[in-house]
């Protein structure tokens, strides 16, 4: 079964949770029939009584602007809900928080471990950078607060919730990046680059760390750079990177339109070249204005 935007009238195809004409969010339309076969029968719990298709949530496409920076995190098209998460949060002149964390497909509630590692990490970011301490030591603080949240989210006699970590604080000529897992960081100017290394064995999606009680002891990776010029930094989940892996193809769009245009057309791209995962992209604008020849110094990154 199909339908059109209400806004636009672009043809929607079955379980897209936006437009792709106009990016109108369809999740309001969660309480009529089933999105899949028109059945009115759908359970309080949001799946169809008749089909069993989960229908779309709030969640299911998500946009933030904070400032200058945008965040978008989309469910895809395979998955039945959006496990990732993504959270902007202004820090003082000048400053910008973000985070993305990617809920682990294979334990329980990943959409909650994402959602609340992501929410109190940019929290405690923003927090610790307001009393004084430096970008790094405010992400390290952020790390564990995450960790132990999600931990602590686990119940009696079921596996621990888990997901992945990034983030970046961008604060006048430095950011400072911090992750754990395989969600990325990337700069993205005239010299692009990752600023990130998966934890997981390589050439494959098994990751090596993560957050969650049965994580072990949560090493972060923290890093800092400077640049003389501009740029954008960009995170993202796997959701994209799988399908964009290389800086420069995602510079290709992230540099020619404003942070939630870009957000959204990155996040269109993984859509359209088969949405297997969820898929999440933060944008944060880096020096805007100032002259185009960029310098990035990367230093080694440091495990703490």
């Amino acid at each position: 079964m199909s339908r059109s935007c209400p806004v636009c009238g672009t043809h929607i195809l079955t379980g897209e949770a936006f437009c792709e004409g106009c990016g109108h969010d369809l999740s309001s339309a969660a309480a009529g029939p089933c999105t899949a076969c028109g059945s009115p029968s759908v359970g309080a719990d949001g799946y169809c009584e008749n089909c069993g298709m989960l229908q779309p949530s709030g969640r299911d496409h998500v946009e933030v602007e904070v400032e200058t920076s945008a965040g978008v995190s989309d469910r895809g098209l395979r998955h039945s809900r959006n496990e990732d998460a993504v959270a902007l949060l202004p820090a003082g002149p000048g400053t910008i928080v973000a985070v993305v964390c990617d809920g682990v497909s294979t334990s329980p509630r990943p959409e909650e471990a994402s959602q609340a590692a992501a929410d109190i990490a940019a929290v405690t970011i923003a927090k610790r950078l307001a009393e004084g301490d430096d970008a790094e030591t405010a992400t390290r603080e952020a790390v564990q607060v995450a960790a132990g949240t999600v931990a602590a989210s686990a119940r009696p006699g079921e596996d621990s919730p888990a997901c992945t970590y990034v983030s970046a604080v961008v604060a006048g000529r430095q950011v400072t990046v911090g992750w754990v897992g395989d969600s990325r960081a990337y700069w993205l100017g005239t010299h692009c680059s990752m600023l990130t290394v998966d934890d997981a064995t390589p050439g494959t999606h098994m990751l090596t760390a993560w957050l969650g009680a049965d994580a072990g002891e949560v090493v972060p990776h923290v890093t800092t750079f400077t640049s003389d010029g501009p740029g954008v930094v960009l995170l993202c989940s796997d959701g994209l990177w799988n399908y964009y892996p290389e800086p420069e193809a995602l510079a290709a769009t992230a540099l020619h339109h404003p942070p939630l245009a870009a957000a959204r057309r990155l996040v269109r791209l993984a859509n359209e070249a088969g949405g297997h995962d969820n898929i999440t992209v933060a944008v944060i604008p880096f020096g805007q204005g100032e002259r185009a020849e960029t310098t990035v110094a990367f230093p080694k990154e440091r495990s703490d």
